[in-house]
């Protein structure tokens, strides 16, 4: 759907030469233009076809599917890493055999190396010539590792990245056929993870695997040669190898329980993290950072508990690693001085190049491999048994089963239905429910809230499976869901939703959704973009939208979830009349509703309560069966007076609400994230001399280690030397009477290597568990840091930035931090030290080897620096290119319903492939650069290895065996450690880019502060009144927007209800963001005397209490949704819960309070997850209450009772109530009539509606004759009642009276039911009162 992913650029390794892709060469075009310039997105060539996400997707779908059906034929459980194998076995196979031929001339180089050696001892048996030959043989291996070592890794690096893409592509199409059960078995935040750790995890050992069996059988080559060297004592160095190995595999096995326990922590606090951003506006407004702050802290601390752990071992792994090599060394020598065996040079440093190279690949391959197989195990595991959760039954749309039907045909019949969500419990959510829905006709579903209206939608979709009954669907469906879904993209595509673009076709339905004049003051039209989660759209234009969108699918049959809750009366009856009646009158469609003023247009009416259906027929039978459809409507609508193209129907100076964080906080915050990042970067400085100390001393101490044993080969060197020439004197018949021989103190020799020895391990596993340690502490701190910045940080953040932004800097930017930063810079410093040592060793044995090194330099330096610009810019966009991923995946499983509904899961899986795509160019060329830079490199080695050699020969008069054994074996090892080390210098600088990342989020500008000092303060009691005075009051989002409110000035008395009406876009809600300084305004605003604006944060918004238009739950249990501080017992809870209807249905639960709430609140219906919302604002008990559209999705008899409950429970409150339901606030004291930002009319209903011009007058007369009548009554009833009220406060000077909304037939019996009779009328199900669905328990929908 987004073409911005789609760009030309071929990719040059399909059209380039062997000696091309051998050498990289076809990079260089890239590495010159990243020299001169920033590379950008479009700059990356294109992924070839093997890599593409689509490809291999489709692949490992067909493998994973073979794997399934093996286990429905009784074969065993299914098993991916079978499918990966027969997806990528073969390829990687022949990898192995280059691996060979590398590892072959690595086993051939210490035995050339011997050869030259025995050229500098005494009595040479190898001639010159001879020497040379060796010398150009030991450069000839070295120029072959070159050349194979980086096309194998290259290969193998690019199959795990095929791994990761084709697991990222199964995991989002199994995500998009998950059945309501297995979305309760996980989270978005653990899919999140699957998808940004779990695959990485599950492709790292493929760069180790072939080592497996290479190392064991380079381990008996090896111990074959060093037989025929030294004989017996070889078996010393294999003995310790050996005794290593199990070691590692416990240390594996210790790594893959904690891997799994840190990968359980990390879900939960990215799912955490996922529900904390998506609800911040309501955790901001409820004052409830705190809970949520410690919630994270806590399953943080727990996961680095578990991280210090792991970098413990991290530290032991790290020394063996890097110690074990001379362990084996330290175990020959010491087995040769005790059995009193020569230890000669030329024998010495072939065991010491044979054991590099089996050290190595033992400990730096073969090992890690296994370590990284079995923590790429517990990932295969997680993901196996997501992939095994259960999935929804139909892979299309339901009705569309490939066979054309015609309009006529199109129908939903549904038969005797029963259905629950949770097949374990006996609870039925739908019973015994029928229906028939033909062309041309309309069911209307009514019931209180919980009945299973929406519960019967989904049953329709088949999200719901039926236990009972059938269900007949025939035509492709269109779904609305209750919570508008859109997505971030363009309003156009939004609304296209994949479908090609026809102008004539979309402007219709943009003029059927009264979206046009919305469009028309966007900037730039229908292809602005829409915010994650629309958030810059209001909650009527989201409704809009999404109906648009069903419209344009063209579909035969149409669901709509009450979508005309959201918009205001006007716009609801424009609406029905121009979509429902209009352009949709030809289609089958079920309407569910709250706005019983349209039921009798509907061909057919069925109601609902408690799951079941109490009632089904047209209008007049419903009437004459018994059910009193005039106290449902009190009266008949009257056609209404034509509307025509009036500004006023949609209104729609619609607000653009694109939030900017640009607001900067006070000077004076308490919080300032910039100063706790300053105490954590000092903390962390004062560490970094210890490490480098550290790490310079554990450096001599590995030098001192060979140099030890050049000494000790010298002595024994020289001592037969002695020998031989005492000999040969005595043969020749001199007096060698003045000959001395020189004694070896063996004793004394082993106890000097073994003091190295031990100082080499103590100071290398002191540093590698300081430098771990330091690295964990740093990372939480920066975690912490972060997520309180977060926490404090505008909302204008968090409606800028997508969720899945967000989340990449708490999942993948801080699993960097945890896991590969560390062991990436560790390795550098080793490696850097390691290579000044080589460096300085080789050329103090030979000065003429620094005639090489001062160019190599030279060059060096200018490779680096050529490469680095590039490499950070691709670095910048693999980062960057991963964000569209996870946000694409969190919107997808946002709107799960809708996209299976509209069948367009093949259009998500296309986009989710083309956002892997798009990340996939610049990794793929990630691993290229890398390897462009490391051959070149290994070059410069081969030049440096190649002097030595030549230099040792040429310069064979100045030189013993000792040094240049030493030398040599030092220039060998650099061959692969320098192209390694540099690499890592240059990867430590692209991993620092997450530390980057993180370090913007923990300085971004902070709100005001929470709380100033007491000199300030308002007085413990305030507010004791709740009066409101706005002078002069402006609102804007950001600095470069214009003003959404302008110049409000007006006074609210305490305890005066205010109703607030405006068309959609008016400034309303924003009205809100005002008073709860979600945004700082200007001019003044005071609360009982108090400027608002000279308080903390949570001293203003905890004393006043709101009711959200969204309402938002998170996971967790009902209680702390309702009291996340504790600060009310359980019968406060249980009062405030009966007080708003919803007592019967917690009653059901089982575990009561309790009981789990779902990700999002899914488990409750939208209007119980209201109610919740309400019971917190009773226990609130606050002097100010906010309403914001708080019962748009309850049916009237519900609305009815908790507008009551609100005049109960807070008549000494002043209320402000934001309703596009009319009827609920024309009692109201006074009502607020904003349009575009300003004040249009503020006095009471009834004043209001005598202006012949007004616009509240104009507002209720597009509702039609009838209801404006009824509209006039109750704001004249409650006109004179507050008057009555009003003079017996000034003659009496008593308490006022409690303005109470008069009871209407429309909502409820004349005579208002006490609590009892409501509950005796709850549970006798043939009541009347059942029947006209006017009861409130709410139950699970």
């Amino acid at each position: 759907m987004d073409e911005s992913l789609e760009h030309n650029k071929p990719n040059p390794v399909l059209t380039a030469n062997p000696i091309s892709k051998l050498f990289f060469w076809w990079m260089n075009p890239l590495f010159r233009k990243g020299y001169v310039g920033q590379l950008e997105a479009e700059d990356m060539y294109n992924v070839v076809e093997e890599d593409q996400s689509g490809r291999l997707g489709d692949q490992l779908e067909k493998e994973w599917a073979k794997e399934v059906a093996k286990e429905q034929a009784g074969g065993g459980k299914p098993n991916l890493l079978y499918a990966l194998i027969r997806m990528f076995g073969l390829e990687y196979i022949l990898f192995g055999l280059v691996l060979m031929c590398e590892e072959t001339s690595r086993l051939v180089q210490p035995l050339l190396l011997g050869g030259l050696i025995r050229y500098f001892t005494p009595g040479p048996e190898v001639t010159k010539t001879e020497s040379l030959l060796y010398a150009g043989g030991v450069s000839l291996c070295t120029l072959i590792l070159a050349i194979t070592h980086h096309p194998y890794f290259f290969g193998v690096q690019r199959i795990g990245m095929k791994i990761r893409i084709a697991c990222s592509s199964l995991l989002y199409r199994k995500a998009l056929r998950l059945s309501n059960e297995g979305l309760t078995g996980t989270t978005t935040g653990k899919i999140v993870n699957l998808v940004s750790n779990d695959v990485n995890r599950l492709s790292q050992p493929v760069s180790f695997l072939h080592y497996l069996w290479i190392g064991p059988l380079e381990a008996i080559v090896v111990l074959a040669l060093l037989w025929r060297e030294l004989g017996p004592s070889t078996f010393a160095g294999f003995a310790v190898m050996l005794l290593l190995i199990p070691v590692q595999v416990w240390m594996g096995k210790l790594f893959s329980r904690f891997r799994q326990k840190t990968a359980g922590y990390t879900d939960e606090r990215v799912g955490l993290m996922n529900e904390i951003i998506a609800g911040m506006r309501l955790i901001k407004m409820y004052c409830w950072e705190k809970p949520f702050g410690d919630l994270v802290k806590k399953v943080r601390r727990n996961e680095v508990q578990v991280l210090r752990k792991i970098s413990y071992l991290s530290s032991s792994w790290e020394t063996v690693t890097i110690s074990g090599r001379h362990l084996f060394v330290f175990a020959v020598v010491v087995l040769l001085v005790a059995s009193r065996e020569p230890l000669r040079a030329r024998s010495l440093f072939v065991v010491i190049a044979l054991f590099n190279e089996i050290g190595k690949i033992i400990l730096r391959f073969t090992l890690p491999g296994v370590r990284n197989s079995i923590a790429a195990q517990v990932s295969l595991i997680r993901i196996q048994n997501f992939l095994l959760l259960s999935e929804h039954p139909c892979t299309s749309s339901p009705g569309n089963d490939g066979e054309s039907v015609t309009p006529a045909d199109c129908m939903v019949d549904i038969d005797n239905v029963s259905a629950k969500w949770d097949q374990e419990q006996e609870q039925q959510t739908l019973k015994n429910v029928s229906a028939k829905v033909e062309p041309g006709k309309l069911l209307a579903v009514i019931g209180p809230v919980g009945a299973g209206k929406s519960s019967l939608l989904m049953a329709i979709l088949q999200e719901l499976p039926s236990s009972q009954g059938q269900i007949t669907l025939k035509g492709r469906v269109a779904y609305v869901s209750q919570l508008p879904w859109v997505f971030s993209a363009t309003l156009r595509q939004n609304i296209t939703f994949g479908n090609k673009y026809e102008k004539a076709k979309y402007d219709r339905i943009i003029k059927a959704c009264a979206l046009n004049k919305d469009i028309a003051i966007m900037p730039h039209r229908d292809l602005t973009l829409i915010g994650d989660r629309g958030i810059s759209l209001s909650g009527g234009q989201k409704a809009r939208v999404s109906l648009a969108r069903a419209l344009y699918m063209d579909a035969d049959v149409y669901l709509l979830d009450d979508p005309l809750s959201a918009v205001d009366t006007a716009v609801g009856r424009h609406l029905f009349e121009n979509v429902v009646q209009g352009y949709l009158k030809t289609k089958p469609r079920i309407l569910v509703t709250h706005q019983l003023q349209y039921l009798k247009e509907a061909e057919q009416i069925l109601i609902m309560k408690e799951g079941e259906m109490i009632g089904r027929g047209t209008f007049q039978e419903l009437s004459k069966s018994g059910i009193d459809f005039s106290s449902l409507l009190k009266h008949e609508e009257d056609e209404l007076e034509e509307i025509h193209s009036d500004p006023g129907l949609v209104g729609i100076q619609a607000v653009q609400r694109k939030r900017s964080s640009c607001t900067q906080s006070k000077s004076n915050s308490k919080l300032s994230v910039s100063d706790d990042q300053q105490s954590n970067d000092q903390k962390g400085w004062i560490h970094v001399p210890e490490i480098l100390c550290m790490s310079l001393v554990r450096a001599l101490w590995y030098h001192w280690n060979p140099l030890g044993l050049n000494l000790m080969s010298n002595q024994e060197e020289a001592h037969y030397a002695a020998i031989e020439k005492h000999a040969s004197l005595v043969a020749d018949g001199y007096n060698v009477t003045n000959v001395t021989i020189p004694k070896v103190d063996a004793n004394f020799n082993i106890a000097v290597y073994s003091g190295i020895m031990v100082a080499m391990f103590l100071f290398g596993i002191l540093r590698a568990l300081m430098f771990f340690k330091i690295t964990i502490d740093a990372s939480q701190a920066l975690h912490n840091t972060m997520f309180t910045s977060i926490l404090r940080s505008h909302i204008g953040f968090f409606d800028k930035n997508p969720v899945g932004r967000i989340l990449n800097r708490f999942s993948k930017d801080i699993g960097n931090m945890d896991d590969h930063l560390p062991h990436t810079f560790f390795d550098f410093t080793q490696c850097a030290l390691l290579i000044l040592g080589v460096v300085c060793v080789a050329g103090a044995v030979n000065p003429w080897a620094f005639l090489v090194v001062g160019p190599l330099i030279v060059l060096f330096v200018f490779i680096r620096r050529y490469y680095i610009r590039t490499s950070r810019d691709i670095k910048r966009l693999v980062a960057t290119t991963r964000s569209p991923v996870f946000s694409h995946l969190s919107a997808s499983l946002q709107g799960l319903h809708t996209i299976r509904a509209f069948g367009v899961q093949k259009t998500f899986i296309e986009e989710f492939d083309a956002h892997q795509d798009l990340h996939t160019e610049p990794l793929f060329l990630s691993f290229a650069s890398s390897r462009w830079l490391a051959i070149r490199l290994d070059w410069l080695c081969f030049v440096f290895a190649s002097a030595v050699s030549f230099c040792c020969v040429l310069t064979a008069d100045y030189l013993n065996a000792g040094l240049v054994g030493l030398s040599m074996t030092y220039a060998i090892t650099i061959m692969g450690m320098f192209q390694w080390g540099v690499r890592q210098s240059v990867e430590v600088e692209n991993q620092m880019i997450a530390v980057e990342r993180v370090i913007d989020y923990a300085r971004l500008p902070s709100e005001a502060p929470l709380e100033i000092s007491d000199d300030h303060k308002p007085p413990p009691s305030w507010p004791q009144n709740g009066a409101i005075t706005l002078k002069n009051a402006c609102l804007k989002y950001s600095s470069e927007e214009p003003t959404v409110l302008n110049n409000l000035s007006f006074t609210i008395k305490a305890r005066e209800k205010i109703g607030i009406v405006g068309r959609t876009g008016a400034g309303k809600s924003s009205l809100i963001t005002m008073l709860f300084r979600l945004v700082e305004p200007t001019g003044q605003i005071m609360i009982d005397g108090v400027n608002i604006q000279e308080i903390g944060l949570h001293e203003l918004r905890k004393h006043i209490s709101i009711i959200p238009q969204d309402p938002v739950l998170f996971k967790g249990s009902l209680r702390r949704n309702l009291d996340p501080f504790g600060n009310h017992s359980d019968d406060a809870l249980w009062q405030a819960i009966e007080e708003v209807q919803l007592k019967h249905a917690i009653d059901e639960l089982p575990k009561g309070l309790e009981s789990s709430v779902s990700e999002g609140g899914v488990n409750f219906s939208v209007g119980q997850r209201q109610l919740i919302c309400l019971a917190r604002a009773i226990l609130g008990n606050n002097k100010i209450l906010m309403i914001d559209e708080a019962t748009a999705n309850v049916d009237t008899r519900t609305d009815a009772l908790i507008q009551q409950t609100i005049r109960d429970k807070f008549r000494g409150c002043t209320v402000l109530t934001i309703a596009h339901r009319l009827h609920t606030i024309m009692d109201s004291d006074k009502l607020l009539v904003l349009e575009d930002g300003k004040i249009e009319e503020f006095d009471s209903p009834y004043m209001l509606l005598k202006r012949e011009d007004g616009l509240l007058k104009r507002l209720v007369e597009q509702t039609g004759r009838a209801e404006t009548a009824r509209l006039v009554e109750i704001a004249r009833t409650a006109f004179e009642t507050h008057n009555n009220t009003h003079v017996d406060d000034e003659s009496l000077g008593a308490n006022p009276v409690v303005i109470k909304r008069p009871i209407l037939e429309h909502d409820v019996s004349d005579e208002q039911p006490t609590r009892e009779e409501q509950q005796s009328a709850s549970e006798s199900s043939d009541s009347e009162d059942e029947k006209q669905g006017l009861l409130t328990e709410a139950k699970k929908d």
